[in-house]
């Protein structure tokens, strides 16, 4: 994974008005903590950070009073209308280090024949990588399955150097017939009647 370079500015104003003054200059505050070190309050520009956050558990470098930092984004809020970043907070990480992130689960491939459908149980699974080479996603073969079908969090296969966090008995995707709706108590009429 790439690492992306952002501007920082270190904050020293804190509360609402100057998180505004802070927003309305297309800057977004955030806080970068981790390794026990006290949290940092920073400022990132916002639009290159809108561009960032596009790629899941993205790797940043930031510049902190003359010091490079490695970071990835723990907690993104945004603006329930406008879908601006409000703040993030960032988590330090080193080269090497392993953390463990959620991944984005994708599934491929045709169903067995009949009426069946895929159901995402959960549509990601938690991980363990080193931070620079944490994977976007994971692909699942569905080919095949059908009706009563499952896959477990232990049957899909990770990319090299990522392993298994969470429980590994838990269902990931699942194949279930469709059902067929009723017919309303008037169309049930109306074919009687015709008949």
């Amino acid at each position: 994974m790439a690492e992306i370079k952002l501007a920082t500015e270190v904050r020293t104003e804190f509360g609402k008005g100057a998180a505004r003054r802070v927003r309305r200059a297309n800057r977004v505050p955030a806080v970068v903590y981790g390794h026990g070190a006290e949290p940092v309050h920073v400022t990132l520009p916002g639009h290159e950070l809108l561009l960032a956050l596009r790629t899941a558990n993205v790797l940043i470098g930031l510049e902190i009073d003359g010091k490079d930092t490695l970071v990835i984004p723990k907690a993104v809020q945004r603006h329930p209308l406008r879908s601006t970043i409000e703040h993030v907070d960032l988590l330090t990480v080193k080269r090497g280090e392993k953390v463990q992130v959620e991944i984005a689960v994708h599934a491929e491939g045709d169903l067995a024949p009949g009426a069946n459908l895929l159901e995402f149980v959960q549509n990601t699974l938690l991980v363990e990588a080193e931070a620079t080479h944490i994977p976007e996603s994971v692909t699942v073969s569905v080919a095949g399955l059908d009706a009563g079908d499952s896959i477990q969090a232990k049957d899909i296969t990770l990319p090299k150097g990522s392993v298994l966090a969470g429980d590994e008995d838990a269902i990931v995707i699942q194949v279930v017939a469709a059902q067929a709706e009723e017919p309303s108590a008037d169309e049930a009429d109306e074919a009687a009647a015709e008949a």
